[in-house]
């Protein structure tokens, strides 16, 4: 198969958000049917990306640390009902009520995200960040002992992401089975799928030829050699992998557990990754409500199809894995560095994969309607002179002299069609900016002020 749309949005997000290097697998059928690798995974030596370069997959790895809870689980070493407390001395009842297994897998503890990982991650990488001195399941309880103040919901009731839940889920594995997590992964997941090339530490990944160098993307498009957060993060997203690597993770799923070569799971235990269990907070997604699962994510109308799934970020990587059961259909894009989100260019794949138009893809569509507004705009005779820059899904305005500037946010209202609506807060009032067309350019009303577009941004 051939995916010429793919290849060339791939290259322009690559482009635009300066990212090193993606590489990219399509799976279908069983068999990979398309990679590649764009850019450099090492820029100063300029070495390419292939589709065997490794990256870090940031928390798809909890996908592989709910298979191995669900491995346990049906070895009757464990019950995803039982109490967290059954296993380690877990002080937080929220609302008065027991975590269970299942609600730190579901991230439904009633927790809020305590941002553990966010913090080492960022000291790991050199970005920033709060030095924790969290080095096993005991550091971790010992970090969380007053958590007990911050819970919001009682277990079950709200979708709370909890790193800090899947690093317990981690030590409750090392507990049962008697490996260390690592080893566990590595010996019941990565080596009966193959998946020789996918490790953890990182002697293992300096030692590996075809690795890609992490990178921080800084505001001005900068990209600074760093590292993996090494032992920082493991069981919530400490995996190395590579897209040829991953698309045999995949076939598990689309196997309902077993590929050709290996029998990883039950059916019924694929199935209950894969059931909705609650709703997380993202309003009005195109493709339906966003469902959590067991260390998966479910869209249930992506073209006509679930699109099953989750991405992964450690600041210098980022991840998807997506696939659709019903089509025997999955990809994997991995990047050394952030600013594009990989999901939607594994998306835009996957449309291309359907035979749809990509290019429909909501937000395409989102994206190429803000980006034609950007540019610089002047009122009349150049008396005042202002830039409209795209900021993720905002646009804003910049205006001011050499001595002051003032960034104003435009939240969008309607992007269809020549007259574009957006509304900021003036003095605390709401107040309606328009962008129209008029003679092939844009023209911006924004508050007592026409301007006329006269160039795009460099």
């Amino acid at each position: 198969m051939l995916f010429p749309k793919t290849e060339k949005f791939i290259f322009k997000k690559a482009s635009e958000t300066k990212l090193p290097s993606v590489s990219i697998a399509m799976i279908k059928d069983n068999d990979v049917v398309w990679s590649k690798g764009f850019g450099f995974r090492d820029i100063e030596r300029g070495f390419p990306a292939t589709d065997k370069t490794l990256y870090c997959i940031g928390s798809v790895t909890k996908s592989f640390t709910s298979v191995a809870v669900m491995q346990l689980a049906e070895q009757g070493k464990l019950s995803i009902d039982d109490p967290i407390d059954k296993y380690f001395p877990f002080n937080i009842q929220p609302m008065g009520e027991k975590v269970l297994i299942h609600h730190l897998m579901s991230h439904t503890s009633g927790i809020p995200a305590l941002a553990y990982a966010e913090a080492m991650i960022d000291h790991a990488t050199g970005a920033g960040g709060t030095w924790l001195p969290i080095s096993g399941i005991d550091d971790m309880l010992t970090f969380m002992e007053d958590a007990g103040d911050w819970v919001a919901t009682k277990p079950g009731e709200r979708w709370f992401y909890l790193n800090e839940g899947y690093a317990i889920l981690g030590a409750l594995i090392e507990k049962v089975s008697g490996e260390s997590y690592i080893d566990y992964v590595t010996n019941h997941i990565l080596k009966p799928l193959g998946m020789n090339r996918s490790i953890f530490k990182k002697a293992d990944f300096d030692s590996d030829s075809d690795a890609a160098v992490p990178y921080n993307i800084t505001d001005k498009g900068e990209r600074l050699p760093t590292t993996y957060p090494f032992g920082s993060v493991t069981a919530d997203g400490g995996l190395i992998s590579s897209v040829l690597d991953m698309s045999k993770y995949v076939n598990m799923y689309l196997g309902w557990g077993k590929t050709k070569d290996a029998k990883i799971l039950e059916k019924s235990s694929v199935e209950a990754m894969q059931t909705a269990r609650i709703k997380t907070p993202v309003e009005n997604n195109p493709f339906g409500d966003y469902m959590y699962c067991y260390g998966l994510g479910r869209l249930p109308n992506f073209l006509g199809n679930v699109l099953v799934g989750h991405s992964g970020s450690v600041g210098s990587a980022t991840a998807y894995m997506g696939f659709i059961p019903e089509k025997n259909m999955g990809v994997v894009v991995l990047i050394n560095g952030s600013g594009y989100n990989p999901s939607q260019m594994g998306q835009y794949a996957l449309a291309e994969a359907l035979s749809e138009d990509p290019d429909q893809l909501p937000f395409v569509q989102r994206e190429k309607a803000l980006s034609e507004l950007t540019g610089f705009y002047q009122t009349y005779k150049g008396t005042m002179k202002v830039q409209v820059r795209k900021a993720g899904d905002f646009l804003t305005v910049v205006m001011g002299d050499r001595y002051n500037t003032n960034t104003i946010p435009l939240i969008p209202e309607n992007l269809e069609g020549d007259k574009r609506v957006f509304y900021t807060l003036s003095a605390g009032n709401r107040l309606t900016v328009e962008f129209k067309k008029k003679n092939g350019t844009y023209e911006v009303i924004y508050e007592r002020y026409a301007m006329r577009k006269t160039g795009d941004l460099a």
